[in-house]
């Protein structure tokens, strides 16, 4: 299938034009009638054409189509990159990239939304598109949790194109308008799906794709994220004063951004933590040494005691592996970081919370990544990985 370059092409005829129209209403409508909460969605969202993109894009408020790669698709495809449209919003990916690699964060979001589609037979998936049962099942059918076993893209990503590559944009031009427009999705989300509930065609998977819309569950990959980055201070140093305040004969220090100090990662590696879980984690602490660059990140292996230390700076290779293998207490780990002089500006475990033994609770905050869902501490933050 031809996929049109990133150039300015000629617009289409008029005739062509309106056989393009009536396919995409075509497509709408068949929606309706066919699965009716994806359908009223697609009713209600304004769409154009545009000749400067490949394929179709959505930044949440509307979509976009090139004429000419409509023009090529049988009236099943249609449907398919309607509703592939549709979904975008649905699952927030035009409101919180964030910092993430854009066509990165597209490709997540298209097995996502194309193993959806799949599973519903909701029109044709077209040819070459990102479809992958086991990249779906790895990351957990979440665009995050797909984002993160992904290989990271060069530069701006620009390579061999498929089938609707780059056709989540962002959406709103601020964090408030992206949280906007995500709370208004939710509210489009739940009307449709009342409406196809009322039809009698709601499916099982659908229904608990809505679920997880409106109620969905915390990554614990973004908690952990948003926990070390509240860790962090302003610097503020002499060495260069700050300007603004030096006629009024002022001496104060100028702030040199944000740092984070040190960090304490506590490995449970008693007998009911398996290798791929620390694998998990030690990913995780890989990815907070590249992004959050810390001062020094603290490594404490233990389980009934403190089995094994390690300390990384900046410029060192992570070596994260298990230590140890006996019964689990937590205390030791508390008890070691003030007995060698580490002063973490928070600390977080890799655990089943299977323990009573927490110690007393620390000056530092402490996040519980738990691998058990009813697991509970005394005092921090406990989430679910």
């Amino acid at each position: 299938m031809q996929v049109m370059p990133k150039q300015e092409v000629p617009p289409l005829s008029k005739e062509d034009e309106k056989k393009v129209m009536k396919k995409i209403i075509k497509a709408r409508t068949a929606l309706v009638l066919e699965h009716p909460f994806i359908g009223s969605i697609a009713l209600n969202m304004p769409y154009q054409f545009d000749t400067s993109i490949p394929t179709a894009a959505t930044n949440g408020k509307r979509i976009l189509f090139n004429p000419y790669f409509m023009m090529d698709l049988d009236d099943e495809e249609v449907k398919f990159v309607v509703a592939h449209e549709c979904f975008h919003p649905m699952l927030e990916h035009n409101f919180r990239r964030g910092e993430r690699h854009p066509r990165k964060w597209n490709k997540a979001g298209d097995y996502v939304i194309n193993q959806l589609i799949s599973d519903e037979s909701i029109g044709k998936v077209i040819d070459g598109s990102l479809l992958d049962k086991n990249i779906y099942d790895a990351g957990n059918g979440t665009t995050d949790g797909i984002y993160s076993i992904l290989p990271d893209e060069d530069g701006d990503g620009d390579g061999e194109g498929y089938p609707l590559d780059g056709d989540c944009e962002d959406g709103g031009n601020t964090p408030g308008e992206r949280e906007q427009q995500a709370a208004e999705w939710k509210v489009k989300v739940a009307q449709a799906a009342q409406a196809a509930k009322m039809m009698g065609k709601m499916s099982a998977g659908l229904e608990r794709f809505v679920t997880e819309i409106l109620n969905p569950k915390v990554d614990w990959r973004d908690v952990t994220r948003k926990f070390v980055e509240r860790a962090k201070t302003d610097q503020r140093s002499f060495a260069r004063p700050n300007r603004r305040f030096l006629a009024q004969d002022l001496f104060l220090p100028s702030r040199s951004g944000e740092a984070l100090g040190e960090i304490v990662y506590a490995v449970d590696c008693s007998g009911s933590i398996d290798e791929q879980t620390i694998a998990q984690f030690a990913a995780e602490i890989r990815t907070c040494k590249e992004d959050m660059q810390p001062k020094k990140i603290h490594v404490v292996y233990f389980d009934s005691e403190v089995a094994h230390y390690e300390s990384y700076e900046a410029d060192d290779d992570l070596d994260i592996r298990p230590h140890g293998g006996g019964g689990t207490a937590f205390s030791p780990v508390f008890q070691y970081i003030e007995e060698n002089g580490i002063e973490p500006v928070a600390c977080i475990f890799l655990t089943d919370l299977c323990c009573n033994d927490f110690g007393d609770e620390p000056s530092y905050p402490v996040l519980w990544v738990s691998t058990e869902p009813n697991g509970d501490a005394p005092f921090g933050e406990v989430v679910v990985m």
